[in-house]
């Protein structure tokens, strides 16, 4: 929980005081981290769903109990983003509003994103199938990722994303497809 919280005063400037535990995203990932997966873990599948979705309805985010995030996440102004059953998020990442990490369709197995570490992911932004967005990425606002591979220290805009910066250099890159 205090990874959640330092998480808060790292990347919002307006966060003062006590103020943090106040934050939806706050709320919405550590009970996610320490109630709601541990049942789905438990097999307790009905309950730790039901919580998810109370948790839903207080903030507006939606996070699958099956979800595996790491330490520090931030989400920022949450509401809107949406979460999936088998995405997998690193450590100290960040995701604004209206984020989603999802599948493309009613596939078995891991179908939805991993997510490295030190990853940014802007407002509306949309994740979608078994790809993986490498550690040290920053995934601009509005841009749509599916089933593609984004290699680490990269920036990636656009509709469908187009990496524009790698390893810190100018580029224009097409991802990599996951067949």
């Amino acid at each position: 929980m205090i990874n959640e919280i330092k998480a808060i005063y790292r990347n919002d400037p307006a966060a003062r005081g006590l103020e943090a535990v106040l934050y939806p995203g706050f709320h919405a990932v550590v009970i996610h981290k320490y109630l709601i997966h541990p049942l789905y873990k438990f097999k307790l599948r009905f309950i730790s769903r039901f919580l998810s979705q109370l948790v839903r309805f207080f903030t507006g985010i939606e996070i699958h109990p099956g979800a595996v995030i790491g330490k520090g996440l931030f989400i920022d102004h949450g509401m809107g983003t949406v979460i999936g059953e088998t995405v997998i998020i690193g450590d100290n990442c960040v995701l604004f509003h209206n984020v989603t990490l999802g599948g493309t369709g009613h596939h078995s197995g891991k179908r939805h994103p991993t997510v490295g570490s030190n990853v940014l992911i802007g407002a509306n932004a949309t994740v979608l199938g078994p790809g993986v967005i490498g550690s040290n990425c920053k995934i601009g606002a509005e841009t749509v990722i599916i089933n593609c591979v984004i290699p680490d220290n990269s920036t990636v805009v656009g509709a469908p994303g187009r990496i524009v910066r790698l390893n810190g250099k100018k580029v224009s890159i097409e991802p990599e497809l996951i067949k």
